[in-house]
């Protein structure tokens, strides 16, 4: 069993409450356990102690960056890195705060100085790798790609599993990366006791996620859960990572849940005992390895049966999680040796939507700042997808296509100028790029009806985005690849039966958004079949999903049911 290292110091520190260093250790672990408040405390004891000690400063920002106190973290940060400029983890984390207050470029600097003074540490080299990707700027793009995935084949390294999704990666590689992610993670917690057998008569079910209101995980849940409402068929609980955001979604999840239960900001063991004593039995991660997440509180087993869905694209690698829900497209059998869950199939396409989307007129395509005349292909990814094999792609169509843009999303920082310079050294006048800023989700949604054929990425799919694009009566061209990741756009293809949307190579892509781009009359129809199959197909019957969606979960449960 897992020992808490915090008890042992502070012992110490009853007895020694000089110990400036013991105050900096206790606030690693402090933050380590998600504590960000204890955390803070004992980096200010050490800083009164050590005035302007480097590392004390480092776990004041990790505290105050943890805390939502973003301008906060970087100054701190910021002293750190004045007082220790060689030291690489400091750059790493000024990185991180850097990020989070917007300042896109100053990151990637400090992630770069990180990686100068520890070249060979592959985690760096991944932090900096995947903040790249997020400026789209490529330089070193093959070598940093090169040493992260040596680092996941030979374990010397537990890097990020959710970055590693845009690596050109197998499934097995995949695997390993989360496995050695979750090792570092299960071997720094305390599991709870074993589940006491239930004594409610109805079934519980959680739902734990930083996702619950203006988020992806949001927007595609809420629908769903509003229909798990309506027919309940058992307890819905939902544990939100992340404070009321005030929104529109948040409130309709509140109304939705039997409880909302606001665990923002609170200890990880506080979190998982909060699933403990609420009864659940069935609870589904609806973050996995994506930032903001809390996989500590699923390593500790605070329900009998823990599921992977939705918003984590691949498998978890962990021990605690016993199922993936998915579905036979998205997931298909050859790809299960490279899941360390139990694969449990919808019959339909394994991700929701809200069919109560609110729908506007939009602006004119002058406000949007595109041509009033020539085929608008769009790609609404986030920048980090972008990466040279897709951007070529999609440039090589536009080259093709007399008069046609590509509608993008603006990226972070500098982004937006990299893929115009991009544009030029593919021989496209750049003018030919039109930005988008992010949107609230109405307007997003409104100004979708002016694209005309959504181009997808590789190895990360669009996801959000391509349920969007259908909604929105959008279609999406996709190449469906070997992980979940690269299937998802093309699951939704399959479950409307738009088979041709989905195509086998590079060349096939290219050729059939030159031939609808060309073609107006077939990209109408193409468009006309879309909103047919969009009512028809089951693809956003919420209704049911949601019953396939209750069966799934009480066979899951059955499958676990403790013994007498």
């Amino acid at each position: 069993m897992h020992n808490d290292p915090r008890i042992e110091l502070r012992r110490t520190l009853e007895h020694n409450p000089g110990d400036g260093f013991a105050w900096i250790l206790l606030a690693e672990h402090e933050l380590d356990a998600g504590d960000a408040a204890a955390g803070e405390a004992a980096a200010r004891r050490a800083l009164a102690l050590r005035p302007g000690h480097p590392e004390a400063l480092a776990r004041l920002g990790r505290a105050q960056w943890m805390q939502g106190r973003r301008d906060d973290a970087v100054a701190s940060l910021r002293a750190a890195a004045t007082n220790a400029p060689r030291h690489p983890g400091i750059a790493v984390w000024l990185g991180h705060a850097l990020e989070d207050i917007g300042e896109a470029e100053a990151a990637s600097e400090a992630y770069a100085h990180a990686h100068a003074l520890a070249p060979e540490e592959p985690q760096i080299a991944s932090y900096l790798l995947a903040w790249r990707r997020k400026l789209c700027d490529w330089r070193d793009l093959d070598a940093l790609s090169a040493q992260v995935r040596a680092a996941v084949r030979d374990a010397t390294a537990s890097v990020e599993p959710f970055a590693f999704l845009s690596e050109d990666a197998s499934g097995a590689e995949q695997l390993r990366c989360a496995q050695l992610r979750a090792s570092a993670v299960g071997g720094a917690v305390r599991v709870l006791p074993p589940t006491p057998r239930s004594t409610s008569a109805r079934l519980r079910v959680g739902f734990l996620s930083n996702g619950f209101g203006a988020h992806p995980t949001g927007l595609l849940t809420v629908a769903l859960f509003e229909q798990l409402r309506l027919q309940d068929p058992f307890e819905l609980h939902l544990f939100a990572l992340n404070r009321d955001d005030a929104s529109p979604i948040r409130q309709r999840l509140q109304a939705a849940a039997h409880a909302l239960h606001d665990v923002s900001q609170r200890p990880h063991a506080q979190v998982a005992q909060r699933i403990r004593d609420a009864g659940i039995e069935v609870l589904f991660d609806l973050r996995g390895w994506g930032g903001g997440g809390a996989p500590e509180v699923l390593a500790m087993r605070p329900a009998r049966v823990q599921v992977n869905w939705l918003a984590y694209p691949g498998t978890s690698g962990a021990p605690w999680i016993d199922h993936v829900l998915a579905d036979g497209f998205v997931l298909d059998n050859a790809m299960e040796r490279d899941f360390s869950e139990s694969v449990v199939r919808l019959p339909r396409c394994f991700q929701p939507s809200d069919t109560r989307r609110e729908t506007i007129e939009p602006p004119s395509r002058a406000e949007c700042g595109l041509p009033e005349q020539g085929v608008v292909f769009c790609c609404f990814n986030n920048s980090y997808k972008l990466n040279p094999r897709s951007m070529a792609r999609a440039l090589a169509v536009l080259r093709d296509v007399p008069g046609s843009v590509l509608w993008l999303l603006s990226g972070p920082g500098r982004a937006d100028d990299r893929l115009r310079a991009a544009a030029t050294a593919h021989g496209v006048d750049p003018a030919r790029l039109v930005f988008m800023r992010k949107q609230p989700h109405a307007q997003y949604m409104a100004r979708l009806r002016h694209a005309d054929l959504f181009l997808d990425t590789e190895p990360y799919n669009a996801h959000t985005t391509a349920s969007d694009a259908l909604w929105a009566g959008c279609p999406v061209l996709t190449r469906p690849g070997a992980t979940f990741a690269a299937r998802v756009a093309g699951s939704l293809n399959h479950h409307l039966g738009l088979h041709a949307m989905n195509v086998d190579s590079d060349e096939a892509f290219i050729a059939r958004a030159v031939e609808l781009g060309r073609d107006p009359i077939a990209l109408s129809a193409l468009r006309g079949e879309l909103v047919r199959r969009r009512d028809d197909s089951g693809l956003f019957d919420m209704a049911g999903f949601a019953r396939d969606f209750a069966d799934a979960v009480h066979a899951m449960a059955r499958t676990h049911l403790p013994k007498e």
